[in-house]
């Protein structure tokens, strides 16, 4: 026997040794529970009585930090029956632990809650998750988790199951009481909600009510009940139940925003006063499959990716895309040009390589930027030093240079009359890959918000605008021109270089 296979099969067996979990679940499906009266539903019910009957849907976009965490706050604070959650990323930082924290102040008055969540970022996590499952009215699932849980055995795991392992779930969604929902491009994470002292975020998610999100809770419900979502309790043998961390969490503090609306009386209020700021509109949402028909086979886009395919081709003036990652390949390119050669303008804002927090991600953009200008694309790349960053958060201390600042916000606005608000980005992963869901808003005077809003953040104060100078890519600002990447150092262009000659442009 060769040393080759004595490895493979020393391999194989650390690998067979580490599988403990079953390759699916059957999950026994409840009856859908009737919604119950709750102090949440008769104040939107009440909205809802005194609207047009053409316009079943309302929404209201959260643009700061404050706001996107302030609102999740108020709607844990005055749930009463049920609060469904679905998340890539949930962080273990002062955000995150506050807002479990409350999760679990919410299970103890009697709310069910239900927590969905990506393997991706588990990191070891199981036992604190076990934890709060094991209350009553906590239950926690798990999408798609590696057999092995630890060190070598968990990556010898992912690579002997790759197809499959590859397909992560990316949606973000955060239901209460079955009638008002969070979605979009955030995360649960001091970055996502601009207290971080390491990296904040422009992003952007979406409150809605009505019609709109009775679709959001059949989209959680097939990701709830699909075959591969785990009950957490199947990744840990951790018997010990210590939550000192959540149980003693503090509220976050913002310098120069109000106190966050805790306890029931202010977060009812806080609620209250938002219902007038909400626009009533026409609105669907989509998402992926929870399960691919087969994992195998990844070359054909996804549901959102063909959705978002079909409004960008019933547009006939503009198209303006806001993407923290933007990387098209060859047949992406092919439409682009079948766009732009029918007149219509296509104007997309991603990430610079300063304000990228992950220099493969931009290696794959910086692949193909020559190629998306040369077929019509205007490009805009977030500068680090913006004054977005000071707009959002209030605080210089939590913007560049002394916190670095970034895109993680995927809007798009098509001919200033449909606004798209998700988690897709547009990139190959998303487009063949990951699960995504997506808002679709049918309104005019949102679609035009968005759009001003994705063009301020376009202006040259802002971002760097790519041009083309004899064939070479050129970035400008005012009357200043670049030959290479603003505001970066040679090493990190070589990597961002090097890195273009590995075939993982679709996993990036």
């Amino acid at each position: 026997m060769s040393v080759r296979q004595r490895i493979s099969i020393l391999l194989l067996a650390i690998i067979a040794g580490c599988t403990s979990l079953p390759e699916e679940i059957q999950h026994t499906i409840e009856p859908k529970a009737i919604q119950p009266i709750t102090t949440l539903s008769a104040l939107v019910n009440g909205y809802l009585e005194q609207q047009p009957q053409s316009e079943k849907s309302a929404v209201l976009l959260q643009n700061s930090g404050w706001d996107a965490l302030a609102q999740r706050l108020a709607l844990i604070e005055t749930a009463e029956h049920s609060i469904d959650i679905q998340y890539y990323i949930w962080n273990s930082d002062a955000s995150g632990h506050y807002l479990a924290n409350r999760l679990m102040a919410a299970a103890e008055r009697g709310v069910k809650i239900s927590v969905m969540l990506d393997d991706i970022n588990i990191n070891e996590r199981e036992g604190l998750l076990v934890a709060l499952d094991r209350h009553p009215k906590i239950e926690i699932r798990i999408f798609n988790p590696t057999s092995s849980r630890r060190g070598l055995a968990k990556w010898l795991s992912f690579a002997n199951d790759f197809s499959r392992l590859n397909r992560r779930m990316h949606n973000k969604s955060f239901t209460v009481d079955g009638v008002l929902s969070i979605v979009g491009g955030r995360n649960i994470g001091d970055e996502y909600f601009d207290l971080s002292d390491e990296i904040n975020f422009r992003d952007r998610d979406v409150l809605a009510m009505g019609k709109v999100v009775a679709d959001i809770q059949t989209s959680f419900a097939d990701y709830w009940n699909s075959r591969w979502s785990y009950p957490v309790n199947l990744l840990s043998d951790k018997t010990v139940v210590n939550l000192p961390i959540l149980n003693e969490a503090p509220t976050p503090l913002y310098q120069h925003y109000p106190k966050l609306p805790e306890g029931n009386t202010l977060a009812h209020s806080y609620l209250k006063h938002l219902m007038e700021q909400f626009t009533w509109v026409n609105a669907y949402f989509v998402s992926d499959l929870p399960v691919p028909k087969n994992a195998n086979h990844t070359n054909t886009p996804k549901t959102t990716a063909r959705l978002l395919a079909d409004l960008a081709h019933q547009s006939e003036q503009q198209i303006l895309l806001e993407s923290a990652y933007l990387i098209f390949d060859d047949s992406h390119l092919t439409a682009l040009q079948e766009l732009t050669n029918n007149g219509i303008e296509v104007k997309a804002l991603t990430n610079s390589m300063a304000s990228n927090d992950l220099l493969a991600n931009h290696s794959g953009y910086a692949g193909r930027r020559l190629g998306m200008l040369e077929n019509g694309m205007q490009l805009f790349e977030l500068k680090p030093d913006t004054s977005l960053c000071e707009a959002s958060t209030k605080d210089k201390a939590k913007c560049a240079p002394e916190v670095p600042y970034g895109l993680h916000a995927k809007s798009i606005v098509f001919d200033r009359k449909i606004a798209s608000i998700g988690s897709f980005n547009l990139n190959l992963r998303s487009t063949y890959l990951n699960t995504e869901s997506i808002l679709v808003i049918e309104n005019h005077d949102i679609a035009e918000a968005l759009a001003v809003d994705i063009e301020q953040a376009m202006d040259e104060s802002n971002s760097w605008r790519l041009g083309l100078r004899d064939g070479d890519i050129h970035w400008y600002s005012e009357e200043t021109s670049w030959k290479r990447d603003p505001e970066t150092g040679q090493w990190e262009r070589i990597k961002s270089k090097l890195l273009q000659f590995l075939p993982i442009e679709k996993y990036l």
